[in-house]
């Protein structure tokens, strides 16, 4: 799809694109996303006080998300393949600030070195580098310095699915939002609606010492998406004391 194209392509969104001048291009790809119901309290130890846990009836989630980062460019340069595509694995919450919804990471994993400099570097999103392979049905990674592992193997099959309103809640997320001390940082984007197609899950296997009672037991809901074409605004500064941490159920 062209850019042009996608841009246009807005009906499925919860509120206006942004009327600046977006500033990078990156494709989402071969996206395996699982999700484990989570109590608020927990959450809470990872999320700043200032920003609201979105709920949807009542429920906070945490997800674990890997897929393949490719075609990264800023808007007026080509991308250069042995930076802009690499695996990458975030483990993630949904933020709710009023009519925006969004996610907020609790951990990014990048399967290359300087592809996780560089995109600390121009995002301040706190990505780390960990070893990371990826074949067909198999989907690995590890950090020795935390340490954390990864093992999904798994079958994609090829009937596209029918998402239901908690599929369209946990993945049509258009703002992000990250901690950065005395502010948040908050990021647009845009992409069409995640096609979803059927995934069967042959083992998962992870450790995850910080997060082990968010990611406990089997996921209860698996996605798996060929991906998006995804256009990123610039990061917006806002003092925390700008947000109303008030109760709102979606």
């Amino acid at each position: 799809m062209k850019i042009k194209q996608l841009l246009s392509t807005t009906e499925h969104r919860p509120w206006d694109l942004p009327t600046d001048d977006w500033k990078y291009y990156q494709e989402w790809n071969e996206a395996i996303f699982l999700h484990w119901p989570a109590p608020i309290e927990l959450l809470r130890n990872f999320v700043p006080e200032e920003l609201l846990i979105d709920t949807l009836d009542g429920q906070a989630w945490v997800s674990l998300v890997a897929f393949t980062m490719e075609k990264v460019r800023l808007k007026y340069l080509p991308g250069f393949p042995l930076l802009s595509n690499f695996d990458e694995i975030n483990i993630r919450t949904y933020i709710k600030n009023g009519k925006r919804g969004g996610v907020y990471f609790l951990n990014i994993e990048g399967g290359k070195r300087l592809s996780c400099w560089m995109a600390k570097q121009l995002s301040q999103l706190p990505y780390k580098y960990s070893e990371t392979t990826r074949s067909t049905g198999l989907y690995q990674a590890k950090n020795n310095i935390h340490p954390d592992f990864l093992e999904i193997k798994y079958e994609v099959k090829q009937q596209k699915i029918a998402k239901d309103q908690l599929d369209q809640w946990l993945t049509e997320r258009y703002m992000l939002y990250q901690d950065c001390g005395d502010y948040i940082n908050e990021y647009e984007i845009h992409h069409i609606e995640w096609p979803m197609v059927g995934i069967d899950l042959e083992s998962l296997k992870l450790n995850y010492k910080r997060f082990e009672e968010l990611l406990h037991g089997p996921p209860a809901r698996i996605q798996y998406s060929p991906g998006v074409q995804v256009i990123a605004w610039d990061k917006k500064r806002k003092i925390k004391t700008e947000y109303s941490n008030t109760s709102i159920d979606m």
